[in-house]
Formats: structure tokens, C-alpha cells, sequence
């Protein structure tokens, strides 16, 4: 595979409609929202919708959902010393070459070499603690809406018992939905070659990543998010002519600007032409 010979930057504009984007546990899962109002998708939750969308087009994952995982490993420290599915248990006993693990994995999965990971295993009966870091080359911000947005709570009631316990409240249990009707958000990200260079993540993995931003919401659908109700518009994909970029991250970024209908506006970069990518 070839090395990444050039910085790469991109942006993806999207639209929620009717929908829970990403919910926040701590705040009864309604929609995330800043302190301004304006709507938020966490780039962890981003990078879940790109794991689950590379495993289902046959890329290698690590981090993988328990409810999509297709090697039936329990746990990341399984998949890991797996001889079938990862490294082996003797990549990471004590002593071990931290260098070639590393190595190893950023070979063996995907998201390990675009995304980093950090393998830190506890001390368990007859297995080793370990602590292995690994930067990735690729960076994704989290979304945030381009106007605040306003959520929609709904109240609804639960029409049957789970169980026999004469203690669980029945079909009076209250409950609430939450949802943005309707907003338009932005997530930026970055790809550096000289952090490539480590973890081996080439051109054609940047090709694979191309690829699946614009179907970054396929197959995902639930009932936070009925099928439809999440779509990527645009794709903005900048290819630098060098490894350093011709310009920074945050002044390629700020010449995109997403518009509350959807559409994009560009400012010129002496050099630099965008490649525009639309959702599917």
C-alpha cells in the first residue's frame, strides 16, 4: 500500500429531520445541545457511524459494537489476544515488542491505523497489564448545527408489563421522546501524512474513507432515527499538494460555509480545489 503523499482535509453537511441525532445520557437523552442552543453530534458518535458502515463493507474493525460484531469476541482484550481474530496473547505480555504490536495492529484492523487506538489491559489471571498508545492520523470533529435548534418532547406511556414482577409498574409508566424537527449540521476533519506514515494508513484507505462519508447514516436506522431522517447533503474533500498542506486545517475549514438550507458556499484557495461529493 502506498504511503499518504498528501495532507487531506474535509467537511461533511448533513440534516437531521424529525430525529435524536445523538442523545445525552446524562440529560434523559435529549438531543446534545451547547450553552448557545445550537444542536452537537460528538465525534465518538460519528466515528461509530463510520466503524459500523467500513465492518459492513468488509474493512477489518477493532472497535466494533456489541450488537453488530460479526467475530463473536466478548470484549477488546479478546479480539486483541485472539489468534484467529487479533495479535495473539503473547503481542502483549509483559516484555513483548510495543513497537511491533503496534505495528502489528495498525496492519491487522482498519480503524486502529486511521483512527488510533489506545490498548490498556488491567493485570487479569494469567494475562499481563498493558499499556500500548497509538496516534492516528485521522481527526473528525464533533457537528454542531448552523442555527440553534429547537427540541420536540413527546410524552409516551408504556401499554405492557415487561415481567411477572408485581412490582413494575404497568401500562401506566410515563415516558418521554425526544427530537430536532429540523437542522442542518457541520463536521470537519483532517488527515496528516506524517502520522500515516506510522500506522501505514495509504491513499487507498483515504479512498475507502471518500467513500463512505456520503453513506455515513445507511443502515442505522432506529427509533431515535426512523430511516430518512438522517442525511449526509455534501461531502467538501480538499487534497493538499504536500504532506504539510498548503494551507492550515482551521483556514481551509473556514472557507466553507454551510447555510441553513443546506446549501455551501466556498472562498477561493490559490491552488487548493475542493472535490464536492454529494450524499447518497
Amino acid at each position: 500500500m502506498s504511503a499518504l503523499q498528501n495532507k487531506i482535509d474535509f467537511a461533511v453537511a448533513l440534516r437531521v429531520k424529525r430525529a435524536n441525532p445523538n442523545g445525552d445520557p446524562l440529560n434523559g437523552n435529549r438531543p446534545r445541545t451547547d450553552y448557545g442552543g445550537f444542536g452537537e453530534i460528538t465525534d465518538v458518535c460519528l466515528k461509530r457511524k463510520l466503524r459500523d458502515r467500513l465492518l459492513e463493507s468488509g474493512q477489518a474493525i477493532f472497535v466494533q459494537s456489541d450488537d453488530r460484531k460479526v467475530d463473536g469476541e466478548t470484549s477488546l482484550r479478546n479480539r486483541a489476544e485472539s489468534t484467529v481474530n487479533g495479535l495473539g496473547k503473547d503481542a502483549f505480555k509483559k516484555g513483548a515488542n510495543k513497537d511491533k504490536t503496534a505495528k502489528l495492529a495498525c496492519a491487522k484492523w482498519y480503524d486502529v491505523r486511521a483512527f488510533g487506538q489506545l490498548f490498556a489491559f488491567s493485570k487479569e489471571k494469567d494475562a499481563d497489564g498493558v499499556s500500548i498508545p497509538i496516534r492516528g492520523p485521522v481527526t473528525i470533529q464533533s457537528a454542531f448545527s448552523v442555527e440553534p435548534i429547537t427540541v420536540t418532547s413527546t410524552q409516551i406511556t408504556k401499554s405492557v408489563k415487561g415481567s411477572n414482577d408485581e412490582k413494575e409498574r404497568g401500562s401506566d409508566s410515563m415516558g418521554m421522546k425526544h427530537r430536532v424537527d429540523s437542522g442542518i449540521y457541520c463536521t470537519f476533519g483532517s488527515i496528516n501524512p506524517q502520522l500515516a506514515e506510522r500506522t501505514g494508513f495509504g491513499d487507498a484507505d483515504a479512498q475507502v474513507l471518500k467513500a463512505i462519508l456520503p453513506r455515513m447514516f445507511e443502515n442505522d436506522a432506529s427509533s431515535a432515527r426512523p430511516d430518512g431522517s438522517m442525511e449526509v447533503l455534501t461531502v467538501v474533500w480538499w487534497r493538499h499538494n504536500c504532506k504539510s498542506g498548503q494551507y492550515s486545517s482551521a483556514k481551509v475549514h473556514g472557507s466553507l460555509t454551510v447555510n441553513a438550507d443546506g446549501s455551501i458556499g466556498l472562498d477561493p484557495l490559490d491552488g487548493l480545489d475542493p472535490e464536492i461529493i454529494n450524499g447518497f
